[in-house]
This record gives structure tokens, sequence and C-alpha cells, in this order.
């Protein structure tokens, strides 16, 4: 399995967010139940790959200044 991007894991939890937001957060079906994902945490990962996908965009990350002591 390959390892997604931060453009893709992005994707993928905004989806999760709107299905969440769209169908709510548990559902059961005869003896089957799943609960998804916590709003909150759904909304702290995308706000980190949010920041992720901007870095790769400028080039990565920049070392503005080296103190030598």
């Amino acid at each position: 399995m390959a390892v997604k991007t931060y453009a893709e894991q992005l994707e993928e939890v905004q989806a999760a967010i709107s299905r969440l937001l769209a169908d709510g957060q548990a559902w059961e079906q005869g003896q089957r139940s799943r609960t998804e994902a916590r709003l909150a945490e759904l909304h702290a990962r995308e706000q980190f790959l949010r920041r992720m996908v901007e870095r790769e965009q400028r080039g990565g990350i920049r070392l503005r200044r080296v103190v030598n002591e």
C-alpha cells in the first residue's frame, strides 16, 4: 500500500467531515453499529494537514536564521 500525500489525506478528512455532518456520528442496523471519529478530532487533523499541504506548496521547510554559539 502506497503512502498517501498530505493533499490526499486532507481530501479524505474533509470527506469524512462532510459525511459526519450529513449522516451523524453513529448508526446502528440490526446487530451492527458504527461510530465515526469525533468532529473535533477531524477538525484538528484537517488543520494539521492544511498546514502540511501549504508547506509542501511553498517548497518545504525554510530555515530563516542559524545561531552559532
